[in-house]
């Protein structure tokens, strides 16, 4: 899910679910990722790994294949030249324990889209709580049919399945609550100040960091299930040519590598505890935080399209929905369902 925006294109086929990540394969990363630079046997690994010394070789070849490093031979022993920045199931529950998003966690090294797993993941009665994450999306999904760009092990894709009793006209809060959590975790690592664009993107120095797509499944007064989706553009050091005036990235705009496990885990605590929040006391503070931090929720010079329409205004807040309300120049305000909002220069 992230990157900034492409036009639509044709979805992948579906995936099958045995590509989901074998835990062989993710403890094979944990045992060389907590002993990193040291060469470990291939009898040492087939041990703790309950597994023969043929499927030790088949297991590296594998993550060799996916793009991690391994050094060494099956004859010698094995070792990671550096820590693999990889978002094991293993490494997020241990940061997560005691959250709600410690239980369930469903690591891809490639997926089409997590957004597409979780809506099925939903439809089968997976309980709240469960997140999705990819090390690559093949055609990770946007608002409005558009696709992103999701480049292997250097961003954060993750979709988070929810089931909480809202009305259908609740869930832009979601979004808006992901855009803040995903905005806290990046300024307590980097300290680099997230600007939110209503509804749903994070942009930093003017350009695309990433980008919230929040889908649900409802009945007509109550939401059976929401997934949030979450897409931020960690250590991309290039883009392709259409995105490079439009996108950046933490490691572009810091000039060094980040860490994706600990701005992840900050991200979800963040999320868990303005969702509770919104759960018990409702959505004010939610609006009001947002105002706050996003510099297109008020007093920004906008042009809005809609699927009727296309004007200039002033933006003039939100509703308690979470809607943005845009000020025309004629005095009367214009409440933004649904549409692109952009900066008029």
């Amino acid at each position: 899910m992230t990157g900034a925006q492409r036009r639509p294109r044709v979805m992948a086929k579906k995936k099958s679910a045995d590509e989901l990540t074998d835990r062989r394969l993710a403890g094979l990363v944990t045992l060389l990722g907590e002993n990193a630079t040291f060469v470990i046997s291939g009898a040492r690994i087939a041990r703790e790994l309950g597994v023969s010394r043929t499927t030790v070789w088949r297991l590296v070849t594998r993550l060799r294949a996916l793009g991690v490093t391994v050094r060494g031979r099956a004859a010698t022993g094995y070792f990671l030249e550096s820590v693999a920045d990889i978002l094991t199931p293993e490494a997020l529950k241990s940061a997560l324990k005691g959250t709600l998003f410690a239980k369930h966690i469903l690591h891809f090294f490639r997926t089409d889209s997590t957004n597409r797993v979780a809506l099925e993941l939903g439809h089968a009665g997976e309980p709240e709580g469960t997140v999705v994450i990819a090390e690559e999306q093949t055609a990770g999904r946007g608002r409005a049919g558009r696709t992103w760009h999701s480049e292997r092990a250097t961003g954060i894709y993750v979709t988070l399945l929810l089931r909480p009793r809202l009305a259908p006209v609740q869930a832009p809060l979601l979004t808006m609550m992901a855009g803040i959590a995903a905005r806290n975790a990046v300024a307590a690592v980097t300290g680099l100040p997230v600007d939110l664009k209503w509804p749903n993107d994070l942009l930093l120095a003017g350009k695309k960091l990433g980008g919230i797509l929040t889908e649900m499944h409802a009945e007509p007064n109550l939401v059976k299930f929401i997934i949030v989706g979450i897409g931020l553009n960690v250590n991309q050091q290039q883009f392709p040519t259409e995105l490079r005036a439009v996108a950046t990235s933490l490691r572009a705009e810091t000039g060094k590598r980040q860490s994706r496990l600990e701005i992840l885990v900050r991200l979800l605590r963040e999320f868990e505890r303005g969702y509770r929040e919104m759960l018990s006391d409702g959505s004010a503070n939610i609006i009001k935080r947002f105002e706050e931090v996003s510099s297109y929720a008020r007093g920004k010079k906008v042009r809005v399209v809609t699927g009727a329409e296309t004007f200039n205004g002033v933006t003039a807040g939100l509703t308690g929905e979470g809607l943005l309300r845009v000020a025309r120049s004629d005095g009367s305000v214009f409440t933004v369902i649904a549409g692109d909002v952009s900066e008029l220069r």
